[in-house]
């Protein structure tokens, strides 16, 4: 898979449509953004939600998007057919696991269970040095506090180490995110165990 000047960003978000205006901007705003500073974007490579909205984003500004999504999901019709490139994977684990070989960085946008899941997941990966690209957590309108505040309940009580803290970051906005990309450091983490 070609990879733009500055690399691949994996955008985890919600395939809902039934949902507040603003987060559909902010895909969309986060998708241009990609685009503009020469990153190429890898997503779940469905047509509506968020999902959709980045996309549109992406390539309305003349970027690149990278589908990858299960071959039953494309039985069902959900591929979005304006992707450039589109990765038709057996099952939802073989899709994770495409997307993060893929990824040079991370954005996760709001979502429910699918996009927490494949969060946490990396957050997790991250955690045991089994990948080391920058996690940017997008927390618009305040989506995650309650998530962010799981996890330093988590730090507090001992279940992750304090250095996990910088497993993530976390942006307000579209623009914070893509600033938090480019300024992104290795950090090396305390083993939990």
């Amino acid at each position: 898979m070609k990879r733009d000047k500055r690399g691949n960003v994996c955008v985890f978000c919600a395939s809902s449509a039934n949902i507040h205006q603003r987060y559909l901007d902010d895909a969309r705003e986060l998708g241009r953004l990609l685009a503009q500073g020469g990153w190429r974007c890898v997503n779940g490579g469905g047509a509506v939600g968020l999902m959709g909205a980045v996309t549109d984003g992406a390539l309305d500004a003349g970027g690149h998007v990278t589908g990858v999504i299960p071959k039953f999901m494309v039985d069902n019709g959900w591929c979005y057919d304006r992707l450039d490139d589109v990765v038709v994977t057996a099952d939802m684990h073989q899709r994770k696991h495409m997307m993060s070989d893929m990824a040079d960085a991370v954005i996760a946008l709001p979502g429910g269970v699918g996009t927490m899941e494949e969060l946490l997941e990396t957050l997790t990966w991250r955690q045991l040095g089994l990948v080391s690209y920058p996690v940017i957590i997008l927390n618009s309108m305040g989506y995650y506090d309650q998530l962010l505040a799981l996890l330093s309940h988590a730090i507090g009580e001992g279940f992750m180490k304090q250095s996990h803290s910088q497993l993530w970051q976390v942006a307000d906005t579209p623009e914070q995110a893509i600033s938090l990309l480019a300024s992104s450091q290795p950090v090396v983490f305390e083993s939990k165990y």
